[in-house]
């Protein structure tokens, strides 16, 4: 294990192609936290984000093999978390349910990734605000801003994660400004019309199997426009 602490995400990834019971689930944990934090801020229900997440990681686990190695092995498996939370929202704007008013279906306790950091009340409050906020934009506004936003990616690494153009990323984010300044604008001066703030690590990280236990679907086809082949990385 040793070995594996010291290699490097892409020599951890070939191990795994090689048959490396064990690179993989160190793949994971070394990255795991920001993977969790973007798939909890973009699906903004933690009982979605955790599936969303076992998604794209068993994806990556079975689509190892086709990294082609033309971009960074972090930014290849953000690309693959990012379709796994839309493909879910997706799913889940096609058959609604009505969410407890933390924005979570599951008690907490109930295994799917523990409890959230305490806060204050008033903190706690306005947090809940910004997630509505950004859980009422447009899929692709969503996605940009919090990859540039909250996780505080430059925004040519989100290009490359999104597939799309930097002046796109550009626009989307700035459109999506837009919208928060107005969905935002009563909790001035309390609060930034952005949600600007890096988060920290994020405790209680949902586990994800690091073995392939079978065969198992990979991330959903979906329908949007930026969606992407989950099992192929971008040129």
């Amino acid at each position: 294990m040793d070995g594996h602490a010291a290699a490097s995400d892409l020599e951890l990834l070939r191990a795994h192609v090689d048959g490396d019971q064990h690179a993989f689930a160190e793949l994971f944990h070394r990255h795991r936290d920001r993977l969790w934090a973007v798939a909890l801020r973009t699906v903004g229900d933690r009982e979605e984000a955790a599936d969303a997440l076992q998604d794209a990681l068993l994806s990556a686990h079975r689509a190892a093999a086709r990294f082609r190695g033309d971009s960074a092995v972090t930014t290849w498996l953000h690309r693959i978390v990012v379709n796994a939370c839309l493909d879910r929202i997706r799913r889940r704007q096609a058959h609604p349910t009505v969410p407890l008013p933390d924005g979570s279906r599951a008690e907490a306790g109930s295994g799917i990734g523990g409890v959230e950091p305490a806060a204050p009340t008033q903190d706690h409050d306005t947090a809940l605000v910004v997630r509505e906020a950004l859980a009422a934009l447009p899929l692709e506004q969503r996605a940009a801003l919090v990859l540039v936003d909250v996780q505080g990616y430059p925004v040519a690494e989100v290009a490359r994660i999104l597939g799309v153009a930097e002046g796109t990323v550009k626009s989307r984010c700035a459109r999506g400004r837009a919208r928060l300044a107005v969905l935002l604008g009563h909790l001035r001066p309390a609060v930034a019309t952005t949600p600007s703030a890096r988060p920290g690590p994020t405790r209680e990280v949902p586990g994800v199997t690091p073995g392939n236990p079978g065969p198992a679907e990979g991330v959903g086809s979906g329908s949007g426009r930026f969606r992407r082949d989950a099992n192929q990385e971008d040129t």
